[in-house]
C-alpha cells in the first residue's frame, strides 16, 4: 500500500502534493500541519472567531486538490483541523460540492481538546520545569492531548474519503490507515511500531527528501539536486512491515540512506523508546538499505506497550513581544550598531516597567552568542549590519516603547536607517500528562450527498 506526504508543516508548499496525486497512484496522502504552538494559536483564533481555528491554508490546499480527485481517487488524512476540525470539515464539504463532488464523505475527528480536564487539575506538574499548572491557570487558553489512531481508523472503516483531525500524534496520520488496511489489532505492538516508523519518515515531508539535509561540504555528500522542485516522499508499505521510501521520477531532492537516517533520528531522544499514544516504538534495530537511486528499504522497526499517560500541550498567554530593527552600513558599521544598542539600553532604563531585552547583530551573533566580535577578524570587513532589539513585556503599551525608541535613532543616534518594528501577543506552550482514559474521540460527518 502506498502512502505519500503532502505537507510537513503548517505553511508547506502545495505543488509536490498536486504532483503526487496526479502521478503517484498512491492510496493515501497525508498533510501534517500541526506543531505545539500552532494549535495554541489556533485555539486563540477560535476564541476570537467561532468558525475559525483551522489551518489558514486549508482553503488554498483543498481548492487545488479536490478537483483532482475526480480522475485521481486518493484518500486524504490531515490534522489541518487544528482547534476546529468540524469547521474545517464543513469548509471542505463546501469546496467539494462546488467542484461537483458532493458525494465525498468527510470525517472530522474530535476529542483531543482536554481544556476542561486540565483546568480541573491545577496541581498537574509541567514537564518543562515541574511547576504546577496553577502558576499559569488564569492565562491558559488551550489544552490538547496527543491522541492515537483509533478515531481515524474508525472513520476510514465507515467509508471516509477525507479525514480531518485536531491534535493527533504526528505518525498517527500514517499508522491509522495502515492498521485499517492490513486489519491489524492494536495489541500487535510489533506491527504498530513499524507503522510509527513509517509515519515518522513521512511526517516532515520534504525534510526526508533532502530539504533539511542539504549543505555544502568538500566531498559533495550533502549536495541535493534541484531543491526548488523538491519531490515529497512516497512510502510503499508491505504486509510484513517492510517499507520502500521513494519519490516521483524527475523531481528534485534526494532520498538515500543518509537522508533517511537523519529523519529517523529527528526529535527522537531514545531510539529504543519512542513514545506515541498507541505504542512505544523501538527504532534501535532499524536497517536502512539503498536499493536503487532515490529508493531506500527500511526494516527492523518494532514496538512494545504504549505509555500509561498521554502528553498534553497547554497553551497560555504570556505577555507581548516588541521587536524593532535598524540597519547600519559602510565603515565602522558594527561599532555604530553597538553604539545604537547601548543607547537603547540606556533609554529603556528611563522606563519604570521591567523589560526583558535581547539585542542581536544579525549575521554576527544572533544565533551564537559566543561569537566575540573584537576577536574575530572576519567581521572587520563587514559593510553592513542589522541591529535587532526585542523585548518581552506584560502589556502592549510597554511593547510599543521599543519601536518608538529605535525609530528615534534616525536623528538621535549614529547614522543608520531602514527601521521596521512590530508588536505581537505571545502564546507560549508547556506540557503535562493526563491518563489515557481521559480522552474520548468522536467523529462528525460532512458531505456524502448522493
Amino acid at each position: 500500500m502506498k502512502i505519500a506526504a503532502g505537507a510537513g508543516y503548517a505553511g508547506d508548499r502545495i505543488e509536490p502534493a498536486v504532483d503526487i496525486i496526479r502521478r503517484a497512484k498512491a492510496d493515501y496522502i497525508i498533510f501534517e500541519c500541526l506543531a505545539e504552538r500552532t494549535i495554541a494559536l489556533a485555539q486563540k483564533e477560535r476564541q476570537e472567531r467561532e468558525n475559525g481555528g483551522f489551518n489558514p491554508l486549508l482553503d488554498y490546499r483543498m481548492e487545488r486538490i479536490i478537483p483532482l480527485l475526480r480522475e485521481n481517487p486518493i484518500k486524504i488524512i490531515t490534522n489541518m483541523g487544528a482547534a476546529n476540525p468540524q469547521a474545517a470539515a464543513a469548509k471542505v464539504a463546501e469546496i467539494a460540492a462546488r467542484h461537483g463532488l458532493p458525494q465525498l464523505k468527510i470525517a472530522a475527528v474530535v476529542g483531543d481538546n482536554v481544556l476542561a480536564d486540565v483546568l480541573a487539575n491545577p496541581n498537574l506538574p509541567t514537564l518543562e520545569n515541574g511547576q504546577p499548572l496553577s502558576n499559569i491557570m488564569s492565562k491558559i487558553i488551550s489544552a490538547n492531548a496527543y491522541t492515537g489512531a483509533s478515531g481515524i481508523h474508525s472513520a476510514l472503516a465507515d467509508g471516509a474519503d477525507i479525514v480531518i483531525t485536531g491534535r493527533v500524534a504526528d505518525p498517527v496520520l500514517v499508522s491509522a490507515p495502515l492498521m485499517y488496511e492490513f486489519s491489524r489489532k492494536y495489541d500487535d505492538f510489533d506491527f504498530l511500531g513499524k507503522t510509527v516508523a513509517a509515519g515518522h519518515l513521512l511526517e516532515c515531508a520534504g525534510q526526508v527528501s533532502g530539504g533539511y539535509f542539504a549543505d555544502f561540504d568538500s566531498g559533495g555528500k550533502k549536495t541535493v539536486p534541484n531543491l526548488w522542485d523538491l519531490g515529497f516522499p512516497i512510502l510503499d508499505f508491505r504486509e510484513n512491515g517492510e517499507m520502500i521510501l521513494e519519490k516521483l521520477p524527475n523531481t528534485g531532492g534526494l532520498i538515500n540512506a543518509r537522508t533517511v537516517k537523519e529523519q529517523i533520528l529527528y526529535e527522537v531522544q531514545d531510539p529504543a523508546n519512542y513514545y506515541t499514544p498507541d505504542v512505544t516504538a523501538d527504532f534501535s534495530q532499524i536497517r536502512i538499505e539503498e536499493i536503487a537511486e532515490n529508493q531506500v528499504k527500511i526494516t527492523g522497526a518494532t514496538g512494545k506497550n504504549p505509555p500509561k499517560n498521554l502528553k498534553v500541550s497547554v497553551g497560555y498567554t504570556d505577555g507581548w513581544h516588541g521587536v524593532a530593527e535598524i540597519s547600519y552600513g559602510g565603515r565602522n558599521c558594527i561599532k555604530r550598531a553597538e553604539l545604537a544598542a547601548e543607547i537603547i539600553r540606556r533609554r529603556l532604563e528611563l522606563y519604570a516597567a521591567p523589560q526583558k531585552i535581547r539585542i542581536d547583530l544579525l549575521g554576527v551573533n544572533s544565533l551564537y552568542k559566543s561569537h566575540k566580535i573584537a576577536e574575530n577578524s572576519d567581521f572587520t570587513n563587514l559593510q553592513e549590519i542589522r541591529l535587532r532589539v526585542a523585548t518581552h513585556t506584560e502589556t502592549a503599551e510597554q511593547a510599543e516603547i521599543i519601536g518608538r525608541e529605535v525609530e528615534a535613532l534616525y536623528t538621535n543616534g549614529p547614522a543608520g536607517g531602514g527601521v521596521r518594528s512590530s508588536i505581537t501577543k505571545v502564546v507560549s506552550v508547556v506540557s503535562c500528562f493526563l491518563p489515557r482514559n481521559t480522552v474520548k474521540q468522536a467523529i462528525h460527518w460532512f458531505g456524502g450527498e448522493k
